[in-house]
């Protein structure tokens, strides 16, 4: 399996308080992006505080993870239908 390039990111992340990450919800062949442990090598361990995806807003919180909006259209049944952590309305 062929790993994305993770330099900038890792750099990005070091030392960190928080960061936000922005990418798609699902991968191209529908399996979900946000799930309960990370695959790939982990820099910034527990510095992401808010998610920005082309479906939700989601903001990681000592509670767990918390729906601030969702896409026009999408609602939170489908949400979670398409996530791999549990998540919070």
């Amino acid at each position: 399996m062929l790993l994305p390039n993770l330099a900038g990111a890792i750099g990005l992340t070091i030392g960190a308080r928080q960061s936000w990450l922005l990418m798609e919800h699902v991968t191209k062949s529908g399996q979900p992006k946000l799930v309960p442990r990370c695959t790939y090598p982990v820099a910034g361990l527990g510095c992401v505080r808010r998610v920005y995806t082309d479906l939700a807003v989601l903001e990681i919180t000592a509670a767990g993870v918390v729906v601030r909006t969702r896409a026009e259209g999408v609602d939170f049944a489908a949400l979670l239908a398409c996530t791999g952590v549990h998540l919070l309305a």
